[in-house]
Formats: C-alpha cells, structure tokens, sequence
C-alpha cells in the first residue's frame, strides 16, 4: 500500500487490470459519477491490444448512454467474460451479449450489490439479508441467473431465527473504478460537484480489502486539504488519481449547481407529456398521503412528482431516492437518479440501509406486468434483460406500493377529458396476465408481511387482498365487459367497484 496515490494518465491506470480481473465500476445513468475516462481508456486499450480478457465487471446502477458509453465500453466478447449488474437498459450492447449468451449475466437489487461491496470491504462472509426474497433473485426462482451461461450460485438461502434470509456471497475485487470532483495533496477525495456520491466508498474499501487496486477520476487536483466533512473516499484507500479538466457533471452538461445545492422546488415542464400517463401519475398521487417519506421509480412512475406539483402537494411530503438523495425535483429520462434542489446527499449504501430500515411510507414504482397473485415484473421480457435496479430494494419494504402503467401496451390510445376516458384503439400486447415472466415484486410475499399494494391504470384501480388481486375504480366511460375483462388473463375480485376520482381523467 502506497502512503500517497499516483498521478498518472488514464492508459496508464487501466493497465493496471489484469486478465481474469474482477472489476467493480460506481456511476448510474446520465453520466453521473461515471469514471467515463478510464472506462474509455479500458475499451481503448482491449481494442489495441486485446488485453485484458475475461473481466467480470460489478455495477449496481445502469451506466451508459444506450449506444457507446458507460457499460457500453466494456461489451465486447473475449473482455468480458461476467456482469453481475442491477440494471441493464442504458447498455443495449452488453443486454444483446447476454441475450445471445456470450457472457455471464447475472441480476441483482442494487442495494444488494452495493452493500454487498461494502461487506467485502468489511471483510465479513457476503451480506445476509432479506432482500430479494421470493423474487428472481431467490436461489428457488433462478438465484439471479439471467442466462444460461450464468451457472455458478451465487446466491444462497439461509434460515436464521426462524427466518429465510439470502445470503450474497463475498468475492474478490480486483479493481474499483470511481470518480470524485476533486483530489487534495494527500490523494482523499471529494465530491462538491457531483449530484451523488453513490457506493464510491464501500467499492474502494471492497478492492483495498481483497489486496486490490483504486483507481480514481477526478476532475482537478487542488493545492490545499480537503475540508474533512467534504472528503467521500480518504487518501489511503486510493492508489492512482487521473485527472480529467473537461470532466463533466453529467451527459447533459459540464456543471449545473442545481443538481449539488438547495434551490426553490420546481415541477419538471412540460407536463401532462400525454393524457393517459398524466391520468395514471394524478391517480397514483391519491394514494400518497400528506407527511409520507415517498419514493419514485424510472419512467411513467416518475410523473408522479409532477402530479404532486401540479395539485400543489409537493411540500407535503420528503422524496427520497435511491441513489441517495432527499427533496429537491428529480430529474426523469436519462439523468434519472439526480434531482434538482437536493437537501440530502447520502451514500446510496446509506439509502439502501435506510429503505430496508422501513423509511418509506410509499413508493411510486413502474408496472410492465400483473399476475393474479399481485406479483409484478419489471426486471426481464423474453431473452431482453432489464434489471430491477433499486426496484427490490424499494418495492420490498416500503409500506404501500403503488405500481403505475398502461392496462396494455403497443399501440393503445385513449381519450381523456370530462372526468372520464374512452378506449379508442386497444394496445396490442396484454400486461395482466395469469403468471408474470419473472418476479421482481412478490404479491403473496408482500401479503405475508402486511404490506399494501395498489395497481393503478389509466382505466382502473386494483388492490391486492387476501383473496388476491381485486378490482376497485373504474374509469367513467370504461365498461368491466368490455374493456377491462377480455384484455386480462385472469379474473380478479369484483365486489363493490367505485368510480375512479372524476378529476384525474381531464385534457391536458
């Protein structure tokens, strides 16, 4: 171990990285916190030389830009040879390795992988916790094997106390890619500058713990110390710095202060973006009551937020993200994950911590599939791997669950206003079916523990009870017969259906 870490270029660092390496890389999507030099000067150098091979590259946020960047780099066969990844989508190039089977894919919650590095960094046996239980990840239902290549256990089961528990097990890492604003003369870095601070500890703690090796971005070196409170990862743990001067913040801009500092709240504009998602997110915002510690998901979850806005409830509540952040106005699309007017920026360990802690009143999460038992699936269609992201970690212990999403999907159009919608052109493919393709939330497992889960909609409402999943609101202008019943795959509970809220369903 070096008293000081080493200035050097980023070929320089990513040399390095030996064959057979296991490499875990901090970032999530849009560009935040992403070492993108190194990542660059990896895919440089296997293109020149071929070397290293056979990587096995850990992630707990998607990285990249859905065409070259962030994970992106490193897919190609002969480098990579494992991903153990929470999320896929921003790499369309490592989701097609994986579906064709050239690599081995594996899938976990975010927060696992990240607090399973920060175990390694511990050196403690793996991280046994209840998260992701009765879902994919669970050993029973494929233990997080994405593909058939994956083959090794990498999860297990264990029953302490009474309790089922997954145990992810410790591996070595080699190597911790990370990035910080800033280096001081002792080596430790900061991050003023950037709108997260993500795991970039807990990755360096695991390399420096296996005998591995820190190599860290940052985008200038200052003359004086770091002020203690402002430093993210201490000098000892670093062994090289590279210095990038044009590094920028994110994909979408060199430096935007609002994305480190308190500024006044603001909605995302424009919105409605569409009448049927704006009904879904209005519907959705009922159920957060005022005083809830809320969570949103990636896409039409994310509207949410602005439907709090819009009926001028945002300041009931305290937003906290994933990837470590509380209030201010997340941001949606690719720089999902950051928010503008944060007023807490935690470790994502941290995050996860408190999430499984049972912080949240309520999340706001995505909803690609529906079963009869109220399980969802987000996480993989077909041979396309997607990835729960913090999805598990979220979803499994916050109190209610409101999952939001289009009854069907491709092609469906509706209109919307008057306090009502009807159905113009029904969607091509169903998502309420009688069994989800994977479960990245469990209904029968969220009944077991007292958990509530809401389905919204733009045409109806369902609620999972005891007897399963029942059918509540219903749209004015919607009729059960025909436009509800023959485009699901199973029957839910009917009992006493309400009309859903006339004042969701207005023109845009």
């Amino acid at each position: 171990m070096t008293s000081r870490p080493v200035r050097m270029s980023a070929a320089e660092a990513v040399a390095r990285i030996g064959t057979g390496a296991t490499v875990a890389v901090t970032g999530s999507g849009g560009g935040v916190l992403e070492p993108d030099a190194l990542l660059a000067a990896l895919e440089q150098r296997f293109l020149s030389t071929g070397t290293p091979r056979g990587l096995t590259f850990l992630h707990a946020f998607g990285l990249g830009d859905r065409d070259r960047r962030g994970t992106n780099r490193f897919a190609y066969e002969g480098l990579t040879r494992r991903v153990i990844g929470g999320h896929w989508t921003w790499s369309p190039r490592m989701m097609e390795l994986a579906g064709r089977g050239a690599i081995e894919a594996y899938v976990w919650p975010a927060g696992a992988i990240s607090l399973l590095l920060r175990e390694i960094g511990a050196r403690r046996p793996g991280l046994v916790t209840r998260t992701g239980l009765h879902t994919f990840v669970d050993p029973r239902l494929g233990g997080g094997r994405a593909n058939s290549a994956a083959v090794d256990e990498l999860v297990g089961l264990l029953e302490l106390d009474g309790r089922e528990h997954l145990h992810y097990r410790p591996m070595r890492v080699d190597v911790a890619l990370i990035r910080g604003t800033e280096a001081d003369p002792s080596g430790n870095l900061g991050c003023a500058e950037e709108p997260a601070v993500l795991d970039i500890l807990a990755l360096a703690q695991a390399a420096r713990a296996s005998g591995g090796t820190v190599l860290a971005q940052v985008k200038r070196v200052r003359p004086d110390p770091l002020p203690p409170h402002e430093v993210a990862v201490p000098g000892p743990l670093v062994d090289a710095i590279v210095v990038v001067p044009d590094q920028w913040q994110t994909y979408a801009a060199e430096y935007d202060p609002s994305l480190c500092a308190p500024v006044a709240r603001r909605a995302r504009q424009p919105w409605p973006t569409d009448p049927v998602r704006a009904v879904i997110a209005r519907r959705a915002a009922l159920e957060v009551t005022a005083g809830s510690v809320v969570n949103v998901g990636f896409g039409l979850a994310a509207e949410v937020v602005d439907a709090l806005a819009e009926a001028g409830r945002l300041d009931e509540v305290t937003l906290a993200i994933e990837q470590g952040l509380f209030n201010g106005v997340p941001e949606t699309g690719r720089l999902f994950g950051v928010a503008h007017g944060p007023t807490v920026r935690l470790p994502s360990t941290n995050q996860f911590e408190l999430f499984a802690m049972g912080l949240l009143d309520t999340c706001c999460l995505g909803m690609a599939q529906l079963d009869a038992t109220g399980s969802v699936n987000v996480s993989r269609f077909g041979a396309q791997i997607v990835g729960p992201g913090g999805f598990i970690d979220i979803s499994q212990y916050a109190r209610k669950a409101v999952f939001c999403g289009t009854f069907t999907a491709k092609g469906l159009h509706a209109r919307v206003g008057d306090g009502g919608l009807r159905i113009v052109r029904e969607g091509t493919v169903r998502k309420l079916l009688s069994a989800v393709e994977e479960v990245t939330y469990s209904g029968p497992f969220a009944r077991s523990e007292g958990r509530e889960a809401v389905y919204v909609t733009e045409r109806a409402v369902f609620r999972l009870t005891g007897a399963g999943v029942e059918l509540t609101e219903v749209a004015d202008g919607v009729d059960i017969e025909r436009d509800i019943l023959p485009h699901m795959d199973f029957v839910p509970l009917i009992r006493d259906v309400a009309p859903m809220p006339r004042e969701v369903c207005r023109e845009a």
